[in-house]
């Protein structure tokens, strides 16, 4: 067993020097109470949810039950300043104390959150640090996207607890607690505000631009202009690198505050990319996606993000960037995160490589079979949206789940597009939604109902299509294939753990390499002339009973023949450049 998993510092994109890894065994209890445990059930590893292999403990937490979590620690070296306690993720509630001491909780299972625990530590060490979490799946009003107490088919376990890194910082008293960075790719501009921890969350600033290890552009806040927390800086022509999937270029940003003596001033490190998103119409008037005012064939998979041994927690570092790079070898340039928020280590990889993201918001509505799939494949998928979903406190957790999302992720290159949405799970007031995204961020584009009740919003026409002939017309909004294939194969050796599922079976590799074959060349591809500009196919890998994927759960091996995927994507890469001449 991996006794320290993890250990890569988990926020490239706001990064310090002072930095502690939690991760690793902890004591853990299930218990029916709130209270301290008088006894501990055994070690689990952090951070893996209990109900995983990976956890070393293999129990489901039912709702009502409390997990509780203890460790010792020592704080980040130093004196003077804040500790914080970070938590990546804890699903769902939480309450944290540090020796005996509450320091705050939080509920949402998907976000990250820091807590102040200076107060609570002791001057002389020995500190002890006691989490308990509860977690409803099923029985409350949460976002717990495809979770469930009853897996099977498309649904898959559900988890509970610590699921992303545990970590602590020292920090000046005054710190940065988040930037927003703002590249304005026609200007050539990129404007940093940082939010700091004093009444008010503005400072003084000073930033410098890096390109390759050479500075490009700097500003020492001696401006009065940049007493409001923020700065605009200017980037050269000669060092105008714009990111795309084929070049991928970041610029190494560093920011810091100017107030008070040098041990009192925080310093951080980040990136950020010049690149812009739109919808614009090709040479011949039909609506395409456009990155950096080009046209460009969105040709993607279905992520779910799910592992065999941690279920939403990746395995080791390097798994997202084998993922990505697997990817990007057959021919593919996007990645639907579908119904989850992933650890930023995801998001700066797909930056980093230079893999496009369409991010989902996490769905916390009731889920109809009748209504959300049996209807809708009968093709009845043209609801209003204004009378679903009524109840309050759950539109609510749905609205502060996808701000929590928008403000979390949007400073990511990768991310083109934000899916409100899916199949109406929960889908209330579509047209309401997107504006409320776009008054988040306006420099990404938004599908505001993906499969069907469409309201006709959003840049995108967003269709499903997994049983029936695939028609296309040009229409107003950009044409995205946003699911359809899943073809499925349980590979000897990589079989489901009940009954396999997806949308029809081959019987070998040759059949279902045929069949994607087929599929691409004689459906998917003639529909790019009409107006299709995206595609997503079901899925990267197989996930629990879902044996659809391109790749096996454990991506130890690739299911359909490599050479022909490759070759397929080709073809559809260049008979879209064609379409668009």
């Amino acid at each position: 067993m991996q006794h320290h998993p993890l250990p890569e510092y988990p926020r490239p994109a706001l990064r310090r020097d002072s930095y502690e890894n939690l991760n690793g065994l902890w004591q853990y209890a299930i218990t029916g109470s709130a209270g301290l445990p008088a006894k501990w059930d055994g070690d689990i590893l952090v951070p893996y949810s209990p109900e995983t292999k990976a956890s070393g403990v293999g129990r489901t937490l039912q709702p009502g039950a409390w997990l509780h979590y203890h460790r010792s620690f020592v704080p980040p070296a130093g004196t003077g300043g804040r500790v914080l306690l970070h938590f990546g993720a804890v699903d769902y509630a939480c309450a944290v104390q540090v020796n005996g001491h509450l320091v705050g909780g939080h509920r949402g299972g998907y976000w990250p959150f820091a807590l102040d625990i200076t107060d609570a530590l002791n001057p002389a060490g020995h500190d002890r640090l006691w989490v308990a979490v509860q977690d409803p799946t099923g029985t409350g009003v949460q976002a717990r996207g495809k979770q469930t107490l009853r897996p099977g088919g498309m649904f898959y376990p559900a988890q509970s607890g610590i699921w992303q890194t545990v970590w602590l910082e020292r920090v000046p008293e005054n710190y940065i607690t988040e930037l927003t960075v703002t590249p304005d790719y026609d200007a050539r501009t990129v404007t940093v505000k940082a939010h700091t921890s004093l009444p008010g969350g503005a400072a003084n600033l000073w930033a410098v631009v890096r390109a390759g290890g050479v500075t490009i552009a700097e500003d020492w806040g001696s401006d009065e202009a940049d007493r409001d927390g923020a700065v605009t800086l200017h980037i050269p022509e000669e060092h105008f690198f714009p990111w795309s999937p084929d070049s991928p270029f970041l610029y190494d940003l560093t920011v810091g505050t100017t107030q008070g003596k040098e041990e009192q001033r925080d310093t951080v490190h980040s990136y950020f990319a010049l690149r812009k998103w739109s919808c614009a119409p090709d040479a011949h008037g039909i609506m395409r996606f456009c990155l950096n005012g080009k046209p460009i064939l969105l040709n993607g998979l279905l992520d779910q993000g799910y592992w065999p041994e941690g279920l939403l927690t990746a395995p080791a570092p390097e798994s997202y960037a084998d993922d990505i790079l697997a990817m990007k070898r057959l021919g593919f340039n996007t990645l639907r995160k579908h119904i989850k928020v992933e650890p930023e280590e995801f998001y700066y990889q797909c930056d980093r490589l230079g893999m496009i993201v369409w991010q989902d918001m996490v769905n916390n509505g009731s889920y109809s079979y009748f209504r959300d799939t049996v209807l809708p494949t009968i093709g009845i998928q043209k609801w209003n949206d204004r009378q679903l979903h009524l109840d309050e406190r759950s539109r609510n957790t749905f609205r502060q789940g996808a701000a929590d999302a928008v403000n979390q992720l949007k400073n990511h290159p990768c991310i083109c597009y934000w899916t409100i949405f899916n199949e109406g799970w929960g889908q209330f007031d579509a047209a309401g939604a997107v504006e409320a995204v776009r008054r988040l961020d306006d420099t990404c584009l938004v599908d505001e109902a993906s499969g069907w009740y469409d309201q006709g919003g959003g840049d995108v026409d967003s269709l499903h299509n997994y049983f029936y002939p695939l028609r296309v017309r040009p229409r107003s909004r950009v044409v995205a294939l946003s699911e359809y294939g899943g073809i499925a194969w349980p590979m000897p050796g990589h079989e489901p753990p009940r009954r396999a599922y997806g949308y029809g079976t081959a019987k070998s590799r040759a059949e279902l390499t045929a069949r994607w074959k087929k599929l691409q060349l004689e459906t998917v591809l003639p529909q790019l002339k009409k107006g299709l500009s995206a595609l997503v196919y079901t899925q990267v890998s197989d996930v629990e009973d879902e044996v659809n994927g391109l790749f096996t759960y454990d991506r130890a091996a690739i299911k359909p023949d490599p050479a022909a995927v490759r070759a397929v994507n080709q073809a559809l890469e260049a008979a879209f450049e064609k379409t668009v001449e």
